[in-house]
């Protein structure tokens, strides 16, 4: 657990999930798949059940190269992020990275404290030696904060992504870690 100061002066914890979380984590995401067409799911999309969320959760923090993180800021889930990795052999030196907030609390610098947090794990775990994401390539205000970080562009998935009939782009970024 880590407390961390935002921009706003609010304070956020960031946290592993207990299956105790399951159904507010499924609530947000169903959330925040109305406030951004930049998730994989839209509104209401994220149908899972209770059982299989805690299941995920309780398989998710068994694992010495994945890690999921809550933001909780006045005791409500404000974003959820993870890199989690394959247990092959081969690929399990890459996690994967996926990142959402809820829209009140995007611009205080969550999603910066949140980056930071999940690439200082990913560094100590002695497994992870690459982080990959993918991202819309409107999604300029994602792009940015990758970047920051220091994730690279690798690719380009074209039509990817179709939100109301509109298909999308999508780049593959990547970051190394020494």
């Amino acid at each position: 657990m880590k407390e961390v100061k935002l921009k706003n002066g609010e304070t956020a914890i960031l946290r592993t999930p207990t299956k105790e979380d399951a159904k507010a984590m499924i609530e947000y995401c169903n959330i925040v798949g109305g406030e951004s067409d930049f998730l994989t799911f839209g509104e209401n999309e994220f149908l899972i059940s209770i059982e299989d969320e805690e299941q995920y959760i309780e398989k998710n923090n068994s694992m010495e190269d994945s890690k999921m993180v809550l933001a909780i800021i006045n005791d409500e889930i404000a974003g959820i992020a993870s890199i989690t990795s394959l247990q092959k052999e081969r690929i399990k030196h890459n996690g994967t990275l996926g990142i959402s907030f809820r829209k009140k609390y995007w611009g205080i610098g969550l999603g910066n404290e949140v980056m930071s947090y999940l690439i200082e794990w990913a560094k100590s775990n002695g497994i992870t030696k690459k982080i990959s994401l993918l991202v819309r390539e409107d999604n300029e205000r994602g792009i940015k904060l990758y970047e920051k970080f220091g994730f690279e562009r690798e690719g380009l998935l074209k039509k990817d992504n179709c939100v109301n009939g509109i298909y999308y782009n999508t780049i593959t970024m990547g970051l190394y870690i020494d």
